[in-house]
């Protein structure tokens, strides 16, 4: 595997971990809950919702752009989601950490120096997986609120950034 594709790998499955902790850690009611379940926008979304589009978005860079997958992401199923526990957000990032891994070493220099086809744009291989990491931290910190918010105030535990060195 190149160096560089395991360092992405590396720090996506770093941040995928901090998506799977939050969802495992807080109780099943949170998981669905709103910060504004009066408003009928859905711009605060739940956990689960968030969790299950980060995963989504992963699949979609590195899978269906990156991998050249055939496309299978529907976007928008993923704001609707609502789920009883966590199985089936378990079962989403085990398929996802599957896919990124096997394809992320399968990658050449030539994959990585070239460019993929992202719907209508072409895009430099690069930018699709550093999109990853940089939607998936985005997505980590609005859980993070959104849990200390379930919890009244209280702080998610979150590793500090010495603590996830390898």
């Amino acid at each position: 595997m190149l160096m560089e594709a395991a360092a992405y790998l590396e720090r996506i499955e770093d941040l995928r971990a901090q998506v799977a902790r939050i969802v495992q850690t807080v109780s099943p009611e949170a998981l669905n809950w709103r910060p504004d379940e009066a408003s009928e926008a859905h711009e605060m979304n739940s956990l689960a919702v968030m969790a299950t589009h980060v995963a989504g978005a992963e699949h979609f860079w590195i899978g269906e752009v990156v991998g050249q997958l055939p496309a299978t992401r529907n976007r928008d199923a993923e704001f609707a989601t609502v789920v009883a526990d966590t199985a089936v957000l378990r079962q989403t990032f085990e398929r996802v950490h599957e896919q990124t891994r096997r394809i992320l070493q399968a990658l050449t220099q030539e994959d990585l120096d070239g460019v993929r086809q992202a719907r209508d744009r072409q895009v430099p291989t690069r930018w699709a997986i550093l999109h990853v990491i940089d939607h998936t931290a985005l997505h980590l910190g609005h859980m993070q609120i959104t849990a200390q918010l379930w919890q009244g105030g209280t702080a998610v535990e979150s590793p500090r950034w010495f603590q996830r060195l390898k």
